[in-house]
């Protein structure tokens, strides 16, 4: 159905792909696995018609395309759903789902609303999302937009005259195990008259659903695995040149807190989020607040930092009161976020990597008014090693890095100031195996330098495998707390998971 050969493409000289090829047969759900820069995201964009190759041919039916942009591709029978969402949040939900269609329902030059509504209604259905098609989508939660995402590319299923194409780039990586189940039982049933590529960097989730797995390294493929070859520390080692570390989260390196409290919480309260929250960290500790979707674990930690106001309740940081809803005192006082969306609240992508890493201390990088770039220079240059960010340069735009590479970025921003307490919801989104490792390994440096972590983790075994404290909330309520330090009790997700649901 679809074909690439020997696939070439560089950006400023920098070679993202060299001679990839890719085969999609009939019926064919074909994996994607690599580090992050390793080119999945720029040959799903030359898949869609985002970027043009450089160099090799693309084939679909067996005829050569070249496509100019994704409505071309559309066409064509592609759809993509994005890693980072490609939704416009002030449309509602409908209007989203048949952006660039809406022709079907133009009746006499106005548009027919209802009948666009029940159309949505019909498609949302089959990815079991039951919501108002004319909901706002801002106003829907993160997990449901994915879902829409979905429901926008099935959509082809009755504009396309032939063959239609899925891809998928992360489509998993903010979804609850149901919602996962969701989607794979779509994929089976669509991949009947579709070519489907998935990329994923949960390794066991390519393994269950693909046919065939392309694993990319540096730009090429280092090797096809059909079903039944490929396991996660086969695919690893292909992805990283090394094996798995034994104990992959180091909970050996895990050194005890100190008895000096850096946070303190107190009957915090926002209506409907949270009540009632306690809580108590200490310099050099790493607590895990886990729950499923709409616990409150991430208006809480963005209630620490600033960025939503509270009700009632205290919070104290290095013994002094935090204001409520002020980030710029969270900042000054030593507080750093790591948001869930990066590119919305993480990142600004026309920016350079080093004028995003310098961004909370602008103040100490000027001289007489103006940026100080030798100083900004300085100040970055050693950030590099650490994170294993891969870039052309520093002076690379944010835009032009794959999504793993951005969140190092972010991570980078706040280690470079020093911060005393890291708020990081689902620091480890979207990142591959080996990145996931050196983000492990930053959060315990933070914490060996005296500083604090609140972690909303992106599996319940991280949360177990880094912290060492849990405390579990359901509907905006403590319902468990797990001490995590002793190697002789450990903590099991099943012991979680009863509090969660």
């Amino acid at each position: 159905m679809l074909e690439l050969r020997n696939i070439q493409k560089s950006f400023n000289g920098f070679p993202a792909l060299k001679d990839v090829s890719v085969t999609v047969a009939p019926g064919q759900v074909v994996g994607l696995v690599g580090e992050n820069g390793a080119g999945k995201s720029t040959l799903m964009k030359i898949l869609n018609g985002i970027h043009r190759p450089d160099g090799g041919e693309y084939r679909l039916d067996g005829k050569p395309v070249a496509l100019n942009g994704p409505r071309e591709a559309m066409g064509h029978g592609i759809g993509m759903v994005y890693q980072e969402q490609s939704l416009i949040p002030s449309l509602t939900v409908a209007e989203n789902i048949f952006l660039g269609n809406e022709d079907r329902f133009v009746r006499l030059g106005r548009v027919d609303w209802k009948a666009m509504g029940e159309a949505a209604r019909a498609i949302m259905a089959e990815v079991e999302l039951h919501i108002d098609p004319f909901t706002l989508t801002s106003d829907i939660s993160f997990m449901h937009r994915q879902m829409v995402e979905l429901a926008k590319v099935l959509t082809l299923k009755d504009m396309a005259p032939g063959n239609i194409y899925m891809l998928l780039d992360e489509p998993t990586s903010v979804l609850e195990q149901e919602e996962i189940d969701i989607l794979f039982g779509v994929i089976r049933k669509i991949k009947e008259r579709a070519g489907i590529v998935f990329v994923s960097h949960r390794l066991d989730e390519v393994i269950e659903i693909s046919d065939i797995i392309y694993v990319l390294k540096d730009g090429q493929v280092v090797k096809t695995l059909a079903r039944g070859e490929a396991t996660p520390p086969l695919i690893h080692e292909l992805m990283v040149g090394r094996s798995a570390a034994q104990s992959y989260y180091r909970e050996t390196d895990r050194k005890p807190p100190s008895d000096k409290v850096l946070l303190e919480i107190a009957g915090l309260g926002k209506a409907d989020a949270f009540q009632g929250i306690d809580l108590t960290l200490h310099e050099g500790e790493v607590i895990a607040l886990v729950g499923t979707e709409g616990a409150g674990t991430e208006p809480l930690i963005r209630s620490v930092f600033g960025l939503e106001k509270v009700d009632g309740g205290q919070i104290m940081f290095q013994g002094k009161p935090i204001t409520n809803g002020i980030c710029a005192q969270a900042v000054a006082a030593g507080i750093g976020y790591v948001p869930r969306e990066r590119k919305i609240e993480g990142i600004i992508e026309p920016m350079t990597i080093e004028e995003n890493v310098v961004l909370p201390n602008l103040r100490r990088m000027t001289r007489a008014g103006l940026l100080d770039f030798p100083k900004i220079r300085a100040a970055t240059k050693h950030l590099f090693g650490p994170l294993r960010i891969k870039a052309e340069s520093r002076l690379a735009t944010a835009k032009s890095l794959s999504g793993g590479n951005q969140q190092k970025v972010v991570l980078a921003k706040w280690y470079n100031t020093g911060a005393r307490l890291f708020l990081l919801d689902h620091p480890t989104r979207g990142l591959d195996v080996g990145a996931k490792e050196d983000v492990y390994d930053l959060i315990r440096e933070i914490c060996a330098r005296g500083a604090g972590v609140l972690l909303i983790a992106d599996t319940l075994e991280e949360a177990i495998g880094l912290s060492h404290r849990i405390i579990v909330y359901r509907d905006g309520r403590e319902t468990a707390r797990f001490d995590n330090a002793d190697p002789a009790r450990p903590v099991t997700p099943l012991d979680l998971i009863g509090h969660m649901v």
